[in-house]
């Protein structure tokens, strides 16, 4: 009963961290253009994401504009790019593997090795996806704040820390907990099969030694 609901918040958080990465991928809050010294009275907000870039005047009106080059990146989301999409491809993966090997499909008793197996696999994908997911995230976020406190950096050009950085870490975490818990239920269960085999040997053992004595016995009251 407590392995089911283990299980269940495990794929609950890891299908949030799944949706997050996702999400985060594709916005455009990356990097936000930042109201100091001359700008602090401004018409307009520049969003620069992984795959495109956004204008927004006046709270009315947004235009959006893919880029034209990957080479008019940075380096570090022209980074993120790749980083980014195999965390999401690994988030998925791992989501199919945990609901592959979750508790509540049937299974004969014979394969619950295995299912263990592949719970543990979707652990270790789910962190896994949570660390190259952490990386991008915390790479565009040290280039934002080293270029803001940076004299040489024009003040447009500076940017501020975007939603997206935040929703990034946030679903960095739960991907991490969701491989956590499947690491630790697998551990559990590893626990308590290998005591309920040890549990028949010795109560064999016990019983070989009680019929021994019986055996000696029966044999020393024949003898007399």
């Amino acid at each position: 009963m407590v392995g089911g609901a283990l299980q269940i918040a495990g794929l609950l958080v890891g299908g949030i961290g799944m949706i997050g990465t996702f999400a985060v991928t594709g916005m455009p809050q990356w990097r936000v253009s930042a109201f100091i010294e001359n700008n602090i009275i401004v018409f307009e907000t520049i969003w620069e994401g992984l795959w495109m870039h956004c204008i927004r005047q006046a709270n009315i009106r947004m235009q959006c504009k893919v880029y034209d080059s990957v080479l008019a990146l940075s380096p570090d989301l022209q980074a993120s790019r790749g980083l980014m999409c195999a965390g999401s491809v690994l988030s998925f993966l791992a989501f199919v593997v945990a609901v592959i090997g979750m508790k509540c499909t049937r299974c004969v008793q014979s394969s619950w090795q295995a299912k263990g197996y592949i719970i543990l696999t979707a652990g270790l994908l789910f962190i896994l996806s949570g660390v190259v997911e952490l990386i991008p995230v915390c790479w565009v976020a040290n280039t934002i704040i080293s270029d803001f406190y940076n004299p040489a950096v024009n003040v447009a050009q500076k940017r501020e820390l975007g939603e997206a950085l935040y929703l990034g870490w946030v679903a960095a975490f739960c991907l991490t907990a969701a491989g956590a818990i499947f690491c630790c239920f697998y551990r559990c269960c590893e626990k308590t099969r290998s005591y309920g085999y040890s549990a028949p040997t010795h109560y064999s053992a016990d019983s070989q030694h009680l019929h021994g004595k019986t055996e000696s016995s029966y044999s020393k009251s024949q003898y007399v």
